[in-house]
């Protein structure tokens, strides 16, 4: 459970809009091992005409304190959701920084039913935690 209420994202890409719940995760973060827990919820809809199933991901992570990471693998969760028109996917995952401070922003490539694909950007997202990270426990 985070701390606060958390911010809100979402980004629409040819009939699909990803939005993105982060939010920090005190309890299961230790600042004197330079762990801090970020989870994020992301839901998936499909807002427009035609089926199209998730494929890949790619991720950009960036911590203020360890830099970047770009994460890349098939699906989310060991899920590659089909989505019909009208039909949403929701899921929950987490990163570790090192830092306080970071953001998040990828990309879903998905297939349509006629073998065409696109892929659909995730906005960039913060994560932030809150208060000094001489005080977090």
């Amino acid at each position: 459970m985070s701390s606060e209420p958390s911010s809100f994202y979402y980004r629409m890409t040819a009939g699909i809009r990803i939005s993105v719940r982060p939010a920090f995760l005190r309890e299961r973060s230790n600042p004197l091992l330079e762990q801090f827990v970020f989870a994020y919820h992301i839901r998936i809809e499909n807002v427009g005409s035609q089926a199209a199933q998730l494929r890949t991901r790619r991720w950009l992570i960036h911590d203020d304190v360890a830099g970047d990471t770009v994460v890349e693998g098939e699906g989310v969760v060991g899920e590659q959701p089909h989505l019909q028109p009208g039909q949403v996917h929701e899921y929950r995952s987490f990163c570790v920084l090192k830092g306080t401070h970071g953001w998040m922003e990828g990309a879903f490539r998905f297939v349509r039913d006629d073998e065409s694909s696109f892929e659909a950007q995730i906005l960039r997202f913060l994560l932030a935690a809150e208060g000094r990270a001489d005080s977090l426990s």
